[in-house]
């Protein structure tokens, strides 16, 4: 009778144990899964937060870029048509040319309307958009630039977009204003798994080991800008050789699937 009643008293206390370790197991399982919950609405504040500034930093870059044609291209044609309209008033002949001049700026204002417009990157596809920076750079005659793509065959995330264009934007800006580079070459190429986009400058260049402007081309903020959406950005660049950017994309972001399956 002893016996079983001290076997009854041992099972209970392992049962006890047991049931101990479960809630205990099952407290650190929900405080894990609250933290990872907390950790990805913070991830996701951070990054609305980073989308939201890079739409201002786009629509502050394109009311640039119109202040830029207005007074640089549209401004000068329209002043060499006011001129070629006082010299065809004693030349008949000439009036043809007033029409060319007058003809080439409503061309170049329809391109600039579509600068104008916010949600161009939104209703443009990313080759599209990068597409208009280069033939506003060759119509401005900033930089000799050429683009070459493939078909698009993966639709991208609206933001991934939008993050990847600033990017671009800001190697672009800094080709144009620091390199003294007469030629831009970007090629956007879409893999089955990844999009890769290469542009190169035939710029100064400099020494990404002991030059401080390495910093000063944005090198962090383009790489931050890209982990954002699981892009990684290389920048390299040579003395005299001029300046490059690699930006690979892959469609599946492992790291953002990984922590779904973790929290659920």
């Amino acid at each position: 009778m002893e016996q079983q009643e001290t076997g009854i008293l041992v099972a209970s206390i392992i049962l006890v144990i047991l049931v101990v370790i479960i809630i205990g197991l099952f407290i650190i399982f929900q405080k894990r899964k609250n933290s990872l919950l907390l950790q990805q609405k913070e991830t996701e504040k951070k990054f609305e937060k980073a989308i939201a500034e890079t739409q201002i930093e786009i629509r502050e870059e394109t009311l640039r870029n119109i202040s830029w044609e207005l007074h640089d291209n549209i401004g000068q044609l329209l002043t060499l048509a006011k001129i070629q309209v006082n010299i065809a008033q004693d030349d008949p002949e000439k009036l043809e040319e007033v029409t060319e001049t007058i003809t080439k700026s409503l061309t170049e204002l329809r391109s600039l309307s579509k600068l104008i417009n916010p949600d161009t990157i939104k209703s443009l596809s990313l080759t599209e958009a990068i597409t208009l920076e280069i033939e506003r750079f060759n119509r401005m005659q900033f930089i000799k630039a050429a683009i070459t793509s493939n078909e698009e065959i993966e639709v991208l995330d609206d933001k991934a977009e939008i993050i990847i264009f600033r990017i671009l934007q800001e190697f672009f800006t800094n080709t144009i204003k620091h390199s003294k580079a007469t030629n831009l070459d970007v090629d956007v190429h879409y893999d089955a798994d990844k999009l890769v986009i290469h542009a190169k400058d035939n710029g100064v260049g400099f020494d990404q080991i002991d030059c401080p402007t390495k910093r000063g081309i944005g090198l962090s903020n383009m790489q931050n800008r890209g982990k954002l959406i699981d892009a990684i950005v290389q920048i390299t660049s040579q003395k005299g050789k001029g300046t490059a950017i690699t930006l690979t994309y892959p469609y599946k972001k492992e790291s953002s699937m990984a922590l779904d399956n973790e929290v659920n």
